[in-house]
C-alpha cells in the first residue's frame, strides 16, 4: 500500500512551528517551487524567498475532523527529504496568518519610494539591501493576498 503521510518538521533559529504529518509540501527552494509527495527520493535543496504550503491528513481524531492548509514566508535555508520524512531549516519562516496584508501593502510603498543617495558611503550594499527589503515585502504582499492573512 503506498504511504498517503510523511512526517514534516519545520524550525527556525528560534521555534519550532511543525512537527506533524503532511500529505504534501510545496516548498520555495532558490530556483523555483518544488513539490514534495510521500515516498519522495532524498534530496537535499537550498530554499529561497517564497510561500511554503503545507497540506495536512483529515482525521476524525476526538471527534474533529483536522486537515486542511497551512501557510508560512519562508526566507531563506535548506530542505532535506529522507527516509525519516522532511526537515526544513529555515531562516526566518512568519505564518501567512501573522502577516497583515494592508501592513505589507504599506511597507512595500515606503520601500518602493526609497532612495539611496549617490554620495552615500557603500551605496552598492545600501542599495542590494534595500532590494532585498523590497523582494521581502513583494513576498509578503503575496503571501498575505493568497492566503488570507490579517
Amino acid at each position: 500500500m503506498a504511504q498517503k503521510t510523511f512526517h514534516c518538521r519545520v524550525v527556525t533559529p528560534t521555534a519550532k512551528l511543525v512537527d506533524e504529518e503532511v500529505t504534501y509540501a510545496s516548498l520555495p527552494a532558490w530556483d523555483g517551487l518544488m513539490g514534495v509527495l510521500p515516498g519522495r527520493a532524498p534530496i537535499v535543496a537550498r530554499l529561497g524567498l517564497g510561500e511554503l504550503r503545507l497540506d495536512f491528513p483529515e482525521t476524525t481524531k476526538g471527534g474533529s475532523k483536522a486537515g486542511g492548509s497551512r501557510g508560512f514566508l519562508v526566507e531563506g535555508g535548506f530542505v532535506q527529504m529522507s527516509s525519516a520524512g522532511m526537515m526544513i531549516l529555515a531562516e526566518k519562516a512568519t505564518p501567512v496568518e501573522e502577516i497583515s496584508s494592508q501592513k505589507a501593502e504599506e511597507e512595500l510603498r515606503a520601500l518602493t519610494s526609497k532612495s539611496i543617495p549617490a554620495n552615500t558611503p557603500n551605496r552598492l550594499a545600501e542599495v542590494a539591501k534595500l532590494q532585498k527589503q523590497v523582494e521581502v515585502a513583494r513576498a509578503k504582499v503575496g503571501v498575505s493576498r493568497r492566503g488570507g492573512g490579517i
